[in-house]
């Protein structure tokens, strides 16, 4: 499931204090990264199943392994795990009304919080 219209695609931000916002939300980026690629994720486990909510970026500037890198955001995602396959983002997949509330609101707090230092 994309969340579309939440403005974090619109939005560039240095890496560190990205990676600062992202952990305050439960969004981690661990070593989910390569020189160019971010991946925040927040994992959900309810008894409807295990779900993701992804937040990805690419480097417009610098190189994320040097910690010197400007963030260019996307379009956030959100996806339910199925083992031993992985995570699934398809349109046919249900998911929890309120699950997709919380991540709404996850959403838009990060977004409030990076506005202030995007670039």
């Amino acid at each position: 499931m994309k969340f579309d219209n939440t403005g974090l695609d619109k939005l560039k931000a240095d890496l560190n204090r990205l990676d600062e916002v992202m952990l305050d939300y439960g969004l981690v980026r661990e070593g989910q990264w390569d020189y160019e690629r971010v991946t925040y994720d927040r994992k959900f486990e309810l008894k409807e199943g295990v779900f993701y909510l992804r937040v990805r970026g690419y480097a417009v500037e610098g190189d994320v392994d040097t910690n010197k890198a400007v963030i260019q955001l996307l379009t956030p995602l959100l996806g339910k795990h199925y083992y031993p396959h992985g995570v699934e983002y398809g349109e046919g997949e249900n998911f929890p009304a309120s699950l997709v509330n919380q991540c709404k609101k996850i959403l838009d707090d990060v977004k409030n919080e990076v506005e202030k230092f995007a670039l």
